[in-house]
């Protein structure tokens, strides 16, 4: 009988990924997490109005998001 063990198979991946706590993290969610932060306080400048720059902020780290995690 053929036993697999999950945590003794390598995972390879060929994504550049940063060590943030031990975790691997892909490169493109902390450039999502960067731009939503920079529109969120460029936006809050801009129009004064919170509502508005966290939803901006949102869309632009969202689509960040998938689009990176969308190229493989």
């Amino acid at each position: 009988m053929a036993v697999v063990h999950p945590t003794d198979m390598q995972r390879l991946d060929s994504r550049p990924s940063v060590d943030i706590a031990g975790t691997a993290w892909p490169v493109y969610k902390l450039e999502a997490l960067f731009a939503g932060v920079v529109v969120c306080l460029t936006l809050a400048l801009i129009t004064g109005s919170a509502q508005a720059a966290i939803l901006g902020a949102a869309v632009v780290a969202a689509l960040r998001w998938v689009v990176g995690s969308a190229r493989r």
